[in-house]
């Protein structure tokens, strides 16, 4: 009895894995089963509780006992330009003043005004750079009456464009601008102006390729094909051939018979150069250079127009500067002789032309 019934419950056992076994596979091989039944359980983690020691749980606080104000004013969002604008206002003097000097001395002052502004533009393959420049000095010492220092109106455009975003070559186009704005005398005669406005000015027009490399302020154009205009609109500088242009005709006795012209135009090679860098801390060099030459009347005669500028940095309205200016054109004579009767026997010979100025001033950049 005892072995039947050992027999039956392993006989009801083995039959019960069979039927768990074979609803086990029929589930599993199902794929098309739905299991929108399935009912998962997950355990939410705890969050950890254990503090290090280092870490110490304070309530923020706030403090403006070290905030410093702003240098400068707060700035809203504006839309992206590629104009670059730049506006300089400055004034350079110097003064020197005697009271009971044995040494013995004059009191004078001098000033230079200058102002700056450009505005130039560059996206992919166009740049274009638009320059004005104004100058005017005067020396005032005691007993005499005020002496002209500098002056200067110079206007440059120059207009370039290249075939892809890589080269710094473009292709361009040039037009200057420069005269003065009020008469100058060869001291201490005061009595006849060796020039005036537009006695002389120049104007080049031009085409040619720039040399503008990304990130820095150098500026190479060369020209083969530049026309040079040449003013010289006072009537009596004209008549005597100041600056280049062709005198009057005179007679035996001095007199007018055809007035000088008042224009000369020239056609020639030009090379230009422009480069604005820092030599080292506050100090900046500026240095422009223009270099042409006749293709007509005189080819192989250089004229050189070459301006050499530092610039110390003091802070942001004090500045330093020392700077060059040599000319040289062979349309330019000097020292002319002329007969009991008034009459020029020799138009003179070339020099070179020398500047050099040093000062101290304030300069405003807005």
């Amino acid at each position: 009895m005892k072995s039947n019934y050992f027999a039956q419950h392993v006989f009801l056992f083995f039959v019960f894995c069979v039927v768990q076994l074979s609803w086990s596979q029929d589930n599993t091989g199902d794929k098309t089963a739905d299991d929108s039944a399935t009912i998962v359980i997950r355990q939410t983690q705890e969050k950890t509780k254990i503090i290090p020691r280092g870490v110490n749980l304070v309530n923020p606080k706030l403090s403006f006992k070290h905030t410093k104000p702003l240098e400068k004013p707060f700035k809203r969002f504006s839309v992206p330009s590629f104009w670059e604008r730049i506006n300089t206002i400055g004034l350079t003097a110097s003064e020197v003043a005697f009271v009971n000097w044995n040494a013995g001395g004059n009191n004078s002052i001098s000033a230079i005004a200058n102002a700056k502004f450009e505005r130039n533009y560059k996206f992919r393959y166009i740049q274009w750079d638009n320059n004005f420049e104004l100058k005017y000095g005067a020396n005032l010492q005691e007993g005499q009456k005020p002496r002209k220092t500098d002056d200067a109106i110079r206007f440059s455009s120059t207009f370039g464009f290249r075939r892809d975003t890589i080269s710094n070559w473009y292709y361009s186009v040039r037009a200057n601008f420069n005269t003065q704005f009020y008469q100058g005398f060869k001291y201490p005669d005061r009595s006849n102006p060796v020039s005036r406005f537009m006695a002389p000015g120049y104007a080049f027009l031009g085409a040619g390729t720039s040399y503008i490399p990304a990130g820095k302020k150098f500026n190479m154009y060369i020209s083969p094909l530049t026309l040079k205009a040449t003013f010289v609109l006072d009537e009596t500088l004209a008549d005597k051939g100041a600056f280049g242009v062709k005198k009057a005709i005179l007679d035996e006795e001095g007199n007018v018979l055809v007035h000088g012209e008042k224009k000369f135009i020239e056609l020639g090679f030009l090379i230009s150069n422009k480069w604005e860098t820092t030599v080292a801390k506050n100090v900046k060099m500026k240095h422009r250079l223009n270099l042409y030459t006749d293709y007509l009347a005189s080819f192989g005669n250089i004229d050189v127009d070459w301006e050499l500028n530092f610039d110390f940095v003091v802070n942001k309205y004090v500045k330093a500067n020392i700077g060059t200016h040599i000319i040289y054109d062979d349309d330019i004579l000097f020292d002319s002789v002329k007969n009991d009767k008034g009459i020029v026997i020799s138009e003179g010979v070339q020099r070179i032309q020398f500047k050099q100025l040093l000062g101290v001033g304030v300069a405003y950049d807005f």
